[in-house]
């Protein structure tokens, strides 16, 4: 998860808080939480069983429990409108410094887990390797997270640099 904060928290005074990881399909935040009435049905009908319901009843991902394949099942469970094809997927996999291949012990546990080969590992003096994460092969799918033996990757939210316009 990320810790670039919302508007909302911003306005509340929460200047860090980590933004929730919804099921794929899920709208903006702030529409989301109004939304979602926390029924369930998503949490249902994931084949997957990794979205779970937080402690305000919202549901999120779980990826200790395995990846999205993005069936799109949660979206056609949700009557609510707070899950939505064609929603932006903006998550994509980072490994935090807690990376066993970072701490110079042997391990590509996430990379062999990655069926869209988007992780590779620049090997570093020291016998350190460094997790490198190609965004633009990284779905977002979190399947390289949960057999991360020390829970060291996670997702966060990518917002790719927009081209400046020409006036």
């Amino acid at each position: 998860m990320t810790t670039a904060p919302s508007r909302r928290a911003f306005l509340r005074g929460r200047f860090q808080e980590t933004a929730p990881l919804r099921p794929f399909g899920a709208i903006a935040e702030f529409q989301f939480s109004e939304n979602c009435t926390g029924c369930g049905d998503c949490v249902r009908a994931c084949p997957e069983a990794i979205i779970v319901q937080e402690r305000a009843g919202l549901p999120v991902l779980d990826l200790n429990a395995g990846g999205c394949t993005f069936c799109g099942e949660c979206i056609t469970a949700c009557e609510t409108g707070a899950l939505t094809e064609g929603a932006s997927w903006t998550w994509k996999a980072d490994a935090t410094q807690a990376c066993l291949s970072r701490n110079a012990v042997q391990c590509r546990t996430c990379q062999d887990h990655c069926d869209e080969r988007a992780i590779r590992f620049q090997l570093l003096p020291g016998g350190r390797a460094e997790p490198k994460f190609d965004a633009d092969l990284c779905t977002g799918c979190g399947a390289c997270s949960a057999p991360c033996p020390v829970g060291a990757i996670k997702l966060t939210q990518f917002n790719p640099p927009k081209e400046a316009q020409s006036c």
